[in-house]
């Protein structure tokens, strides 16, 4: 019995595996940067919470864009009136479907959001008129960017 491996003793795995742990923390300890930045994972849940807001309140800011829209031309009367209609189902197509592929930017965001949370990295946005679009709701705090009731249309540089 000469060749038989003997088996580590509880002690001795013990022992190894809070040498483990230990060197497990200090490379974490080691390689944690002094600020973190989870603008991505807040973005995404931004964009998973508001989205279904954005889709409500869409026939709305559909409504609002049409009007502006109506008021910066100089087309005649005859063409506005005949836009109306058309133009209305639409924009308002364009703002439902805009706020459906913010929930899913949001969602794609997520994962990547939580991994980068304890880094100093930030993920560009991947629907970037969620972020500087003009809003019916807009306001900033520190925890949460309230952006409700986007226009999707309206460039951000002419609003």
């Amino acid at each position: 019995m000469a060749g038989a491996a003997r088996k580590p003793t509880a002690r001795a795995r013990h022992s190894r595996a809070i040498r483990s742990a230990a060197a497990l923390a200090v490379a974490v300890g080691l390689a944690a940067p002094a600020a973190a930045s989870p603008a991505t994972l807040r973005r995404s849940l931004q964009n998973i919470a508001f989205a279904p807001l954005d889709l409500a309140l869409s026939p709305l800011v559909a409504a609002q864009a049409i009007a502006r829209n109506m008021q910066a031309v100089d087309d005649p009367t005859a063409v506005r009136v005949l836009f109306l209609v058309p133009g209305l189902g639409w924009n308002l197509g364009v703002q439902a479907m805009a706020a459906a592929v913010r929930e899913i930017a949001g969602l794609l965001e997520l994962v990547p959001g939580v991994g980068l949370a304890f880094t100093a990295t930030d993920w560009p946005p991947l629907f970037d008129p969620a972020e500087s679009g003009r809003a019916l709701v807009d306001v900033e705090t520190r925890a949460v960017d309230f952006r409700i009731g986007v226009d999707y249309t309206t460039l951000p540089a002419a609003s």
